[in-house]
């Protein structure tokens, strides 16, 4: 489309729709989507607090919620985290991309860009109401078909109704005309549910923890929370279970990265599990590293070359670890110096910010590999604070509070002028253990076989019968 003006021809260079409802959502899986729109119910809970005067104080969440429903029909989340001021709605709430005029500053929220909310609504289907309301005003925006589809239209109707109780404040989006994959997904019976109930527990565990409610379907989501092992008093002493800690800021962002144990070695029944393939999901869903930027959670528990594993030295993740995690936070009001994907659950991996932060992240898990090693296949590891019930466990940012000034490490360097680190002194094996694990795999059948040969039945595990095989072997052999 072409135009004159002033004598000059003019192109017009608006986008097209259809790359925002069918091209745009294609770089967004369905759960994302939905964890958006919990983000900005969490914004507007932030927004509210900000309102009142109330920042850090704990509970402060405390009274706020978000409600989700969904069906193969439709779709409907309901909050009551202050709503979308009038203002803001009709300016830039809905426009495809955030102006410049930013809401949120001053505010550790994570939206960068101003797609989330309508890129989640295109993704699920193709007709939409938004009733958004604050102490002042009561808005509802409507989102036809019609208007979905057509590329020249990019103004959107709403209704402004009088306000009639200026406590009743929120916003409620209600998705309709369902796109067929949605409707399948919607309608397989509790997978998506879990799916989402899930990753609510562990991305929001922090605002839950404060107060938040999450409810899906009418149940309330618990917090699946971040906790490391510590023994008490650990900085006075000789040689205690503790966690590596660096803490930095840089550009107006917080940094703290954290790594340490949240459970006991591996059992040798934990491993058994492994080479047999069978290990439970739960043992090893907690280690690795965890990554939260503004109290949310956008990397979990990953054990991947992400965070550094098999990297410069660190070993690749593997059973022998699972008791190694890491909490990685990142804390700034401008979200956009974050180092984020676009989807807010991902690392931007090419990010300076990140690239410092995460040689960090390898000097720490260089220290707990490197001792879970020197423990390995010794008897006295049972002995090892962690192992007896010597250390507890609790959340990260309590950690940092424990650690009196005089036992950080300053870093060199004018780049380093914020950072600063905790080294643990973690008990050592006093002697060399004369003691060697053999491990080796044969066919379950075969292991059936001698297992009633010597045990009289087929339940015996692959342990007890490789221990009764190197005994007999042993015994002949002297």
């Amino acid at each position: 489309m072409s135009a004159n003006y002033d004598g000059k021809n003019i192109i017009e260079a608006f986008p097209a729709k259809r790359f925002f409802v069918d091209m745009l959502t294609r770089d967004i899986e369905l759960l994302d989507a939905v964890l958006d729109l919990i983000d900005n119910s969490l914004d507007g809970a932030m927004r509210e607090l900000r309102r009142l005067g109330k920042r850090q104080e704990k509970g402060k969440y405390q009274g706020y919620k978000v409600e989700i429903e969904f069906n193969k029909e439709r779709f409907r989340i309901k909050d009551n985290c202050g709503g979308i001021p009038r203002e803001v709605a009709i300016h830039s709430a809905f426009r495809m991309g955030r102006p410049s005029a930013d809401i949120d500053q001053d505010l550790p929220t994570v939206g960068v860009y101003g797609i989330g909310m309508k890129r989640s609504i295109f993704k699920m289907g193709k007709s939409c109401k938004v009733i958004t309301k604050t102490s002042t005003t009561n808005l509802t925006v409507n989102m036809s078909p019609e208007w979905m589809a057509d590329d020249d239209d990019w103004s959107l109707p709403y209704q402004e109704q009088q306000v009639t109780d200026a406590s009743d404040t929120g916003t409620e989006i209600i998705v309709e005309s369902l796109r067929e994959g949605i409707k399948r997904i919607f309608s397989l019976e509790n997978a998506f549910y879990n799916d989402l109930k899930n990753a609510a527990e562990v991305y929001y565990s922090s605002f839950i923890e404060n107060g938040f409610e999450i409810k899906i379907n009418g149940t309330v989501v618990s917090s699946s929370a971040n906790v490391l092992a510590i023994e008490e008093d650990f900085f006075n002493k000789k040689e205690a279970i503790s966690p590596y800690v660096y803490i930095d800021e840089v550009d107006g962002v917080k940094i703290s990265v954290m790594i340490g144990f949240y459970r006991g070695f591996i059992t040798p029944d934990e491993e058994d599990n492994a080479l047999r393939g069978t290990e439970s999901k739960a043992s090893s869903s907690k280690a690795g590293i965890t990554i939260i930027c503004n109290d949310r959670v956008v990397l979990n528990a990953d054990k991947t070359r992400k965070t550094g594993w098999g990297e410069s030295g660190v070993p690749r993740y593997h059973t022998q670890f699972i008791s190694i995690a890491g909490v990685v936070k990142f804390q700034c009001n401008d979200p956009s110096k974050l180092p984020l994907t676009t989807t807010k659950r991902g690392i931007e991996g090419n990010s300076d910010l990140y690239l410092k932060v995460k040689d960090r992240i390898k000097e720490g898990l260089k220290i707990f590999t490197s001792f879970t090693n020197k423990w390995k296949n010794r008897q006295e590891r049972a002995r090892l604070s962690i192992q007896s019930g010597g250390s507890r466990n609790v959340i990260p940012s309590d950690i940092i509070e424990k650690i009196p000034q005089n036992k950080w490490t300053n870093m060199r360097g004018e780049e380093n002028k914020n950072a600063r680190k905790f080294i643990p002194n973690l008990p050592m094996p006093t002697i060399e253990s004369t003691e060697r694990r053999i491990t080796f795999s044969r066919p379950a059948e075969d292991i059936k076989t001698i297992s009633e040969f010597y045990f009289e039945n087929e339940s015996a595990s692959p342990k007890e019968v490789g221990e009764k095989c190197f005994d007999e072997a042993l015994r002949r052999a002297k």
